[in-house]
Formats: structure tokens, C-alpha cells, sequence
């Protein structure tokens, strides 16, 4: 069955003291999916990013959530950055309860549900401890649970593995996998690691030039979840050779 849009982007241009920094940018995000933007430093992700999540409005194009044009109307979708940004005088539980409380939801009810999350997300047990008391994984699982609690529909994560070292940032990808897999949010992720991309996406939209456009699309069409030993495939080195040459 076809899944629904949930999120689209028509003809993106944004520019700065007359430059553009991206141009005509034209995505979209089905429900369920994970979906990479993978590009080097500089081409306009976060731009986009500040973009779809209403931020920024651009000079020319829209955003459409579910049909409904969203276009410079932020506190429609998630937007996670790549640091936690948790509140260190804050416990766990209600750092993650703020986006409920933002939104008026009495202080506890919002603590009820995030309680029954907790567990969902690796976190038993860890809800009265405080950020310092975590390690930069479990506070990545944290800032994640709050994004989704923000919004259960759709989520923009902007480079959330790239503070990590690389055997938790392995570890952090499998438990992401799986747990996506169960809440079944739609996702559109900011990565450079293209290793990253291959292994969480199910689809993959590359961004180069000055300035910032989509040049491809790529499918990975391997289910998920995904082990860490698809890496070692034929077909994940296929994969990257043909992200290599499309980056150029």
C-alpha cells in the first residue's frame, strides 16, 4: 500500500543579501519513512532545515504538512539539533515533558506519558537522574523522546549522532532503527556520514552546488532494521560508490 505524504517541499529558494543559498528545492516525506539529506558543509541543509520546520520563510516556494501549508508557521513539525540541549537543573523526566507543558498540558499528565515512554526509548530508570548524571548516548535518547513528544507525526534531526564516538554512535543507529520501527515516525535526517545515510534511510535525497539543490534521489531498498553487518555487503559498497560519484 502507497504510504501518505506527510511532509512536502515545493521550490525552495532562499537567499541572503541577494545570493541564493538554496534553489528550487523539491522533497517529500511519506509516513513512516526515515529519509537522509546528505550533502557536504555549506550547501544549505540547515537553511532548508530552519525552512521546513517554519523558522525561516523563503523568498520563493512552500511547505506543506499533511496537504495544509505550513510555509513560515513554526511548532508544526519536530526540529531536533545536533547538540541534546538538555536543561542541566532539569531531571530527565522533565526535560523531556516540556513540549507538553509548552503546549499547555498540565505538568502531571504530560510526566504520565513521558513515564510510559521511558522505557520505549532506553531510558528506565533514568528519569529522575540529571543530564550531567547520563552519558552522551542516553542524552541523545532523552533529546530524542522530547522531539517526539513535540510531535508525534513528523521529526527534522539535524546531525543527532555526529557527537558521538563511533562505537556508540554504532550502537545509537541499531537502537534508532528499532525503535523507529515501533513509534513509525517520519523522519528527515541531516547527515554527512554517508555509512550513516545507507544504513538508517529508506530513502536518501543528496544536496551539492552553490547554490544548495537536490541533484539525486536514491532508494535503499534493504529492510529494515538493518544490522551493522550490512555494511559489510556487496550491496551497501554499491550503495556508497554510487553516493560517491553522485557527490562529485
Amino acid at each position: 500500500m502507497e504510504r501518505q505524504v506527510e511532509l512536502t517541499a515545493e521550490h525552495i529558494t532562499h537567499r541572503y543579501e541577494q545570493e541564493n543559498i538554496i534553489e528550487d528545492i523539491n522533497l517529500c516525506l511519506k509516513q513512516g519513512e526515515i529519509v537522509s539529506l546528505l550533502g557536504v558543509s555549506g550547501v544549505g541543509k540547515t537553511t532548508l532545515f530552519h525552512i521546513l520546520s517554519g523558522l525561516t520563510e523563503p523568498q520563493q516556494g512552500r511547505v506543506l504538512l499533511e496537504g495544509e501549508e505550513i510555509t513560515g508557521r513554526a511548532g508544526s513539525v519536530s526540529y531536533m539539533l545536533q547538540k541534546d540541549l538538555l536543561l542541566p537543573y532539569l531531571t530527565i523526566l522533565d526535560n523531556v515533558i516540556l513540549p507538553k507543558r509548552i503546549k499547555g498540558t498540565a505538568k502531571k499528565q504530560a510526566r504520565r506519558e513521558a513515564e510510559e515512554l521511558l522505557r520505549e526509548f532506553g531510558l528506565a530508570g533514568c528519569g529522575q537522574k540529571y543530564p550531567a548524571q547520563l552519558s552522551g548516548g542516553m542524552r541523545q535518547r532523552a533529546a530524542l523522546l522530547r522531539t517526539y513528544l513535540f510531535s508525534g507525526r513528523v521529526a527534522l534531526l539535524d546531525e543527532p549522532f555526529s557527537a558521538l564516538d563511533a562505537i556508540t554512535k554504532r550502537e545509537m543507529h541499531q537502537w534508532y532503527l528499532k525503535v523507529m520501527e515501533r513509534i513509525s515516525l517520519s523522519t528527515i535526517l541531516i547527515t554527512h556520514d554517508i555509512d550513516e545515510a545507507i544504513l538508517l534511510s529508506d530513502r536518501i535525497y543528496i544536496m551539492a552546488g552553490k547554490p544548495g539543490r537536490i541533484t539525486a534521489e536514491l532508494a535503499v531498498k534493504k529492510a529494515k532494521p538493518r544490522e551493522t553487518d550490512y555494511m559489510l555487503t556487496g550491496e551497501f559498497l554499491d550503495y556508497k560508490k554510487q553516493i560517491l560519484q553522485l557527490l562529485g
